[in-house]
């Protein structure tokens, strides 16, 4: 159940010295073929790591063969130098494999304006090569763990389908909001397809599960989701069917990267209804996601719904105000915009928990994820640089 389980690839992670602690923290996934094609997504932030500006050259043609990751430093404001270590970086992975520097892709993860050490990154690439392809499950699972930084547990999937597959890992546990969450995604498919179709069915699937997963507001600089395809299976399948098998593994990532939101106690589905458009339900849902207010009453299992009101109130979207109708948990707890059910009867000590907002202007809906903002949560974050 990793990157390796699509035919045609190969993966390790190894220990560099990043990490003070002794864990792995380079990763390497290669892609053996017979065909390299490839998309990307990166962050929307303008403030982009050296490895994100690196790489979005390198997947402009379609064609990447590897994809090498660490944690430990996300090589973000480091000066040219930095830059310097993710063009080494990828020359080294490209000298062991016989290919073109321009075809590797390089993430990293971790603090902001700290250098990683080059020497250590480069020795932990060649001890990654060496691993490749001798390790337990082709080495995916020691791929997944060697991206983890605050994460509890490494994330893994994979999605069968007739005769292909995709397989998948991540890494994600804070600053999790469009777009796209502070994230790495490795995905890989054995299925024939082209770069153009592999770019369509990536931005839909990551449009309704990556960037609709916003944990705390916060947007990162080196969030990077690739898809590669080996072709290996020698079936191509529908672009619908890539579609989906790409969603499916994108959702069930987005939906780990969420349950081990740094400190959450409850995992919050934000689900709009009667949106005049799309949009508009994404607006008015980001918006009550994004409300500290909301996510602490929730933290206090408080089922507050005047502070979805307010933040409903706060967005562009077509509603009347005085006809909005909310549910906590399955029950109305707001009926055309005034009390209804009484709140004591909504338990929201599970982990899980639903809202659900009518805004009665149209057909259209959508479902953001967050979580609540608790103690543990602003503790972790006060010391993340310490």
């Amino acid at each position: 159940m990793s990157v390796t389980t699509p035919r045609g690839f190969r993966a390790a992670g190894v220990a560099a010295g990043l990490k003070s602690t002794g864990a792995k923290d380079v990763a390497l996934v290669v892609n053996d073929g017979p065909s390299h094609s490839s998309a990307s997504v990166f962050t929307s932030n303008r403030c982009l790591a050296n490895p994100v500006l690196w790489s979005q050259e390198v997947v402009k043609d379609g064609t990447v063969r590897a994809v090498v990751l660490n944690s430990g430093g996300a090589n973000c404001y480091t000066g040219p130098e930095g830059f310097a270590t993710t063009h080494a970086v990828a020359e080294r992975v490209a000298t062991h494999l016989g290919i073109g520097a321009i075809d590797v892709v390089v993430c990293s993860t971790g603090l902001i304006g700290l250098a990683n050490d080059r020497r250590q990154v480069l020795a932990g690439v060649d001890r990654a090569y060496d691993a490749l392809g001798t390790a337990a499950a082709g080495g995916g699972p020691d791929a997944a763990q060697a991206i983890m930084t605050t994460d509890s547990v490494p994330k893994q999937v994979v999605v069968e389908s007739a005769g292909w597959s995709v397989g998948g890992m991540a890494k994600g546990a804070g600053m999790l909001a469009p777009q796209l969450a502070t994230m790495l995604v490795v995905l890989t498919t054995d299925a024939v397809a082209s770069a153009a179709d592999l770019d369509t069915a990536l931005r839909a699937a990551t449009r309704v599960s990556f960037d609709r997963l916003d944990s705390d507001g916060c947007m990162s600089t080196n969030d990077t989701v690739t898809v590669l395809a080996s072709g290996a299976s020698g079936i191509t399948p529908s672009l619908p069917d890539l579609t989906d098998a790409l969603t499916h593994a994108c959702t069930d990532l987005a939906m780990q990267l969420l349950a081990d939101a740094e400190g959450a106690d409850h995992e919050i589905a934000i689900t709009v209804v009667g949106a005049a458009t799309e949009d508009d339900a994404v607006e008015v849902a980001r918006s009550i996601a994004r409300s500290n207010l909301f996510k602490a009453a929730v933290f206090g299992n408080d089922p507050n719904w005047g502070r979805v009101l307010a933040s409903i109130g706060t967005t562009q979207a077509a509603f009347d105000p005085a006809d909005l109708d909310v549910a906590m948990n399955g029950i109305w707890v707001c009926r055309h915009s005034a009390p209804a059910a009484d709140p004591g009867t909504v338990d929201l000590k599970p982990r899980e928990v639903t809202v659900t907002v009518d805004l009665k202007a149209g057909q259209a809906r959508a479902t953001v994820w967050t979580n609540d903002l608790t103690h543990a949560y602003v503790h972790e974050n006060s010391a993340y640089s310490s």
